[in-house]
């Protein structure tokens, strides 16, 4: 049996979900995973980004219900000081609490213009001037910590929560064709090979449910 159950809406279109799944595994604890039907109302409206609560992913811990993925990775932390989801220098700390929350409230012309559809590819993507922009930002953000920790992860020799709240991106700029260069190209290779990436994504190969209104070719 299973000590949690982390409560889902997509493997393909959730980015929200995708974070979730991946501080559970940094965690190191014992989960279920249960997806919710996409057809209720309230999840495809979190999936097409018409709602503004999201309430998945959620996490059940007995009577605990944690559905915000920053306050997974917190609750997650504290019950789990010893799987260094936080880098342990206070500063880092700071740092990694600042760039997860960046990444958790903004980015919103990427989010709306390179929706998460793992399943695709648009080869040739036409990339506009807002989305471009955030993308040059989380650019930036990549090179400053990889310069600043030594790599390979945002924060050093293992991934913690910021890796977790940007590895769908790189699912994004893969199915959109972005590349970026040098360092910051090299850590997107290297977040599509984290081992619970490449799970997650095998999982959104399989699943079944297909949401038109994600699919269409923009």
């Amino acid at each position: 049996m299973s000590d949690s159950r982390l409560l889902i809406s997509s493997y393909n279109y959730s980015s929200w979900s995708m974070r979730g799944f991946l501080l559970c595994r940094l965690a190191g604890i014992r989960f279920a995973v249960q997806t919710a039907s996409a057809e209720d109302p309230r999840v495809r409206a979190e999936l097409l980004s018409r709602s503004s609560t999201i309430r998945l992913p959620c996490l059940v811990q007995g009577d605990i219900r944690l559905w915000d993925t920053l306050a997974i990775a917190e609750h997650l932390n504290e019950q789990h000081p010893g799987a260094g989801m936080l880098p342990a220098a206070p500063l880092a700390r700071a740092h990694c609490r600042s760039i997860s929350g960046e990444m958790h409230g903004g980015f919103s012309a990427l989010r709306a213009s390179l929706p998460l559809n793992i399943r695709a590819r648009r080869p040739g993507f036409r990339v506009w001037s807002g989305p471009q922009a955030d993308i040059d930002h989380l650019r930036s953000i990549w090179e400053e910590c990889l310069e600043n920790y030594g790599g390979p992860w945002l924060f050093g020799e293992r991934p913690g929560i910021a890796d977790a709240m940007f590895a769908p991106v790189a699912s994004r700029f893969l199915t959109y064709d972005v590349r970026l260069p040098g360092a910051a190209g090299a850590y997107q290779d290297h977040l599509l090979a984290w081992p619970d990436v490449a799970d997650w994504m095998g999982e959104a190969e399989r699943e079944p449910e297909a949401i038109e209104e994600l699919e269409v070719e923009f």
